[in-house]
């Protein structure tokens, strides 16, 4: 068993629920914690594992209640918030909207290329090999158009793989920016 559990890189813990105890970081009834993870963990994990958590984020339960999905079915079963950095090096090209080591609230249900705001276009974390980036996405044909908003950057497209739909490159909207802490 311990063998099995290295080679998926998962501790015994990871087995168990999760129980939350008073005062174990909860700030309180009106706050919803969302896992801070690594970016592999928002490309490929639909369920973050207690050891895959870097730090938990405090949101208002209102303010994630009031984000809308849009997803396919498979997706729907995967955890729906996840909190990643942003290194000062992918920030650049969406400077100045995100700053560098900011920390971006993704929306794993929201896969669709409609805008969440009519006349505002969405900013979506997009798988770009094995990759997290972070842009403006629109879709052309069988390919995928990554927008910086630094129009210093080059605009990127992203072509899908045999076998591979357009909704597996996007890992979800930015619903929430924190640039400073």
């Amino acid at each position: 068993m311990d063998r099995i559990l290295a080679a998926q890189h998962m501790t015994a813990g990871d087995l168990l629920p999760v129980i939350r105890q008073q005062g174990d970081g909860i700030a309180d009834r009106d706050s919803s914690s969302v896992p801070i993870v690594s970016h592999a963990g928002a490309l490929f994990d639909p369920y973050i594992r207690p050891s895959a958590v870097q730090s938990l984020l405090q949101i208002p339960s209102a303010v994630l209640q009031s984000f809308q999905p849009r997803s396919s079915n498979p997706r729907r079963a995967w955890q729906r918030f996840v909190a990643v950095r942003i290194p000062s090096a992918e920030a650049l090209a969406m400077d100045p909207l995100v700053m560098p080591d900011s920390i971006a609230l993704i929306d794993r249900h929201y896969i669709a290329l409609q805008p969440y705001r009519p006349n505002r276009s969405n900013v979506y974390a997009v798988r770009h090999g094995a990759h997290l980036t972070f842009r403006y996405v629109d879709q052309q044909s069988n390919r995928l158009v990554l927008r910086p908003h630094n129009l210093a950057f080059p605009v990127e497209l992203i072509a899908t793989a045999p076998g591979e739909s357009l909704g597996d490159l996007l890992v979800g909207r930015v619903a929430l920016i924190l640039n400073e802490l």
